[in-house]
């Protein structure tokens, strides 16, 4: 036997020792740190973004256009939720360096627009699932520009 099947034998509760290492001290910085809240931004701009493709594609709009279209949407929620709620001590002041990380900010949307617009044209060019498509477009978008806005747009050193 091995030392769970020994603990489970003698009564014993094999489990509960990993349960130490997620205490509130450990889970706190992951539940309200940077990531979980770029996170949390990023899923309600997903919503407004997939939503509105839905909503596109049921009439009749074309996949690739439609998805243009849905990520331009999304743009703009998670520049609001991302600047006002989430972000709002990484958001410069008033100013050039306001107008500066509103540009990066815009320059990494851009940058996600395309990978998105090219993934769902693409694959339905080649008459695949724009729904799919669309899927892998967002794990490839979200991956992309969330580095580049960590590493651009909401970075301590750029925002002061």
């Amino acid at each position: 036997m091995n030392g769970i099947s020994n603990a489970i034998a003698t009564g014993g509760r094999p489990w509960r020792g990993a349960r130490r290492g997620l205490t509130p001290a450990v889970l706190r910085p992951l539940l309200t740190g940077i990531l979980a809240r770029y996170v949390s931004s990023s899923v309600v701009a997903l919503c407004a973004d997939a939503g509105s493709f839905l909503i596109f594609l049921q009439l009749g709009m074309a996949p690739a256009l439609a998805a243009a279209a849905g990520f331009s949407i999304g743009i703009v929620v998670n520049w609001l939720v991302s600047s006002r709620v989430m972000f709002s001590s990484f958001v410069a002041t008033a100013g050039p360096a306001r107008q500066r990380q509103q540009l990066l900010f815009l320059g990494t949307a851009l940058f996600g627009l395309v990978l998105t617009t090219a993934i769902v044209g693409g694959a339905a060019a080649l008459t695949f699932n724009p729904r799919l498509a669309k899927l892998v477009a967002v794990a490839v978008s979200f991956t992309t520009t969330s580095a580049l806005r960590h590493l651009l747009v909401f970075s301590r050193t750029r925002s002061v």
